[in-house]
């Protein structure tokens, strides 16, 4: 294969990387929306994160080709710098999207994980007051099946 086509590759490869940060994007702020639901369920949460990890998992999958890819040919883009300038260009700018793209994700998931913080504590929270609420009332059951036992006052010992 030439150089020229493992080049294309290169690019496609970040090109398919912007595309993949975009959807991790697109699923943040729907995991914030999720997270900032009262009424979500935990099953939406948990299908939001397997989205979001099979699209990380093409990502390192890709990270690991373009790696490969570019250690066959580095010494020859080197040395013909311009015969492939172009191309040169176009993946460094699909370099600096990448890099913004990456800055914008890592900020969505610093604001969903204080939001997940949030959440799980208000779970705990209403699940203590729930368990408290529940040992309250078989208290008090408890309690008024003694109080309404009563020993018999007049009980018949003859048989």
């Amino acid at each position: 294969m030439a150089t020229a086509d493992y080049v294309v590759m290169l690019r496609e490869s970040l090109q398919k990387k912007v595309s993949l940060l975009k959807d991790i994007s697109i699923r943040n702020e729907e995991q914030k929306a999720i997270l900032e639901d009262p009424n979500a369920t935990p099953d939406e949460f948990q299908s939001n994160v397997d989205e979001k990890d099979e699209l990380v998992q093409q990502i390192v999958a890709l990270d690991e080709g373009f790696d490969g890819i570019f250690k066959k040919v580095e010494a020859e883009i080197s040395e013909h710098k311009a015969e492939y300038a172009d191309e040169i260009r176009c993946m460094q700018e699909l370099i600096r999207e990448i890099t913004d793209l990456s800055e914008r994700v890592r900020s969505q998931e610093r604001i969903n994980s204080d939001l997940a913080r949030a959440k799980f504590s208000t779970i705990k929270t209403q699940v203590k007051k729930v368990r408290q609420g529940q040992k309250a009332v078989n208290n008090y059951y408890n309690n008024m099946m003694r109080a309404n036992y009563y020993d018999p006052q007049f009980f018949d010992n003859k048989k």
